[in-house]
């Protein structure tokens, strides 16, 4: 029987049980895209990272339970957490490849921060059944790579958003951001995506590539603390450099263990 440890990180949070718990896998080698897939079911998190070393750096991968992704912020902010205090990776900084493209990830005092590409999002006519699927009359819809970004009237809304989920999984996107100014911070979110077998992830780093250069254009700054009010919540440190943002949070090892498998 061999066995492959993993680790259970709390991403974007500075205590357990908040933020985004994520599983991670430090393997010698790539398992077959079928195995990688039956273990992120079996763990049934939102998402599954697996790191492999290729030279100098990292490539990483992400699994939901239902399918591969083609980015995740909170894996990768538990995958470099795992990395560096599980497995003692030198340095500040690391390097990992990825489906889109390279991105680092650096310790930034107690926290660590994301260099991840901002994804731009097109101005579209609202979608027939989305204001009935949400539960409320959107502001603003911009299409994305694979979300589509849904701006409310305010944080109330956002908070109280008890969308559809069937509907929301009929429409042609991997999920559905909906975000509006905040109170306490400048901007609040929350993220749906039942088509890839998340019903609402509590904090999702890739949605805010797209979140966040919205918001600093429509605010007129290049820095936002964001806030994705899911129930277990988390906070993010956003800034906007050119064609990257850099996304800055907590990760906390919650938990370790053994897969068995034949």
């Amino acid at each position: 029987m061999k066995t492959l440890p993993f680790h259970q990180v709390d991403a974007f949070s500075d205590r357990p049980f908040a933020g985004n718990p994520a599983i991670v896998y430090r393997l010698d080698a790539w398992l077959p895209d079928a195995r990688m897939q039956q273990i992120a079911a079996e763990h049934n998190l939102a998402e599954t990272a697996f790191v492999v070393r290729e030279g100098q750096g990292w490539r990483i991968r992400w699994f939901t339970p239902q399918e591969e992704v083609p980015l995740c912020g909170h894996a990768t902010l538990a995958a470099a957490r795992v990395l560096f205090d599980a497995y003692q990776e030198p340095g500040d900084c690391l390097s990992l490849q990825s489906q889109s493209g390279e991105l680092r990830v650096r310790r930034l005092g107690e926290r660590l921060e994301l260099d991840f590409p901002a994804l731009a999002g097109e101005p579209i006519t609202a979608p027939a059944g989305l204001a009935k699927a949400l539960g409320h009359e959107p502001e603003t819809v911009l299409s994305g790579r694979d979300s589509l970004l849904v701006v409310l009237a305010d944080e109330t809304a956002v908070r109280t958003c008890a969308p559809d989920l069937k509907a929301l999984a009929a429409l042609p996107w991997l999920g559905v951001i909906v975000t509006a100014r905040g109170t306490d911070h400048d901007v609040v979110s929350r993220y749906f995506a039942p088509a890839i077998g998340i019903d609402e992830d509590p904090v999702t780093g890739a949605a805010h590539c797209m979140l966040v250069p919205y918001w600093a254009q429509r605010l007129g700054r290049a820095e936002l603390r964001a806030y994705q009010c899911s129930q277990r919540g988390g906070e993010l440190l956003c800034r906007v450099e050119g064609e990257r943002v850099r996304l800055a949070g907590h990760a906390v090892l919650v938990s370790r263990g053994e897969l068995l498998v034949g």
